[in-house]
């Protein structure tokens, strides 16, 4: 199979734009910081968070703790998957039981991630209360879960791949939709 871009979604700005708004949009529903934690699930997840904390410090002036979550012993795909998973460990320096904690992630699909995020977290804690940012979702659940924050919702096949570009690991920012030419 050969993947080739076959639409923008999003550019570096529209990815400013997008978590700009979740920033504040996590502020306001929360009604301000308190006892808010970020954790991003592995991998874009992690600087998808960062960006989110960086961003309300901006404009709330009080940094907000950020963890990672690796979700790889949590998959429900384990034994499907030939190659022998590599865990790289779960980083949250804080407490999180009794905490509102918003997980964050890239893309949202079956949903399949996100339980696996879940399972992962309620072993680190007991949060008071659990919200899911995601920078887009592409819809085809297969669990019944659904975002509290998104960057934009696309409507995609099941076909295509979403592929988000973040500076941190692909050197730019932007969201493309991939599609395979042979068919």
């Amino acid at each position: 199979m050969s993947l080739v871009a076959k639409t923008v979604l999003m550019d570096e700005q529209g990815v400013r734009r997008a978590l700009t708004r979740i920033a504040h949009e996590i502020v306001e529903k929360n009604k301000g910081t308190e006892d808010l934690v970020l954790v991003g699930i592995k991998t874009r997840g992690i600087h998808l968070a960062k960006r989110l904390a960086e961003r309300i410090e901006q404009f709330e002036g009080v940094r907000l703790p950020v963890g990672s979550l690796d979700i790889t012993l949590y998959r429900d795909d384990l034994k499907l998957r030939s190659e022998q998973p590599v865990v790289h460990g779960s980083e949250i320096d804080c407490e999180i039981s009794d905490r509102h904690v918003v997980l964050v992630d890239d893309v949202l699909f079956t949903g399949r991630t996100v339980r696996a995020a879940l399972d992962a977290l309620i072993d680190i804690g007991r949060p008071r209360q659990i919200q899911l940012a995601v920078l887009v979702d592409r819809g085809h659940r297969e669990l019944p879960i659904r975002p509290d924050y998104v960057g934009k919702n696309v409507p995609t096949s099941r076909g295509e791949v979403v592929a988000v570009h973040l500076q941190e690991t692909d050197e730019d920012d932007r969201v493309i939709i991939l599609e395979d030419d042979s068919v």
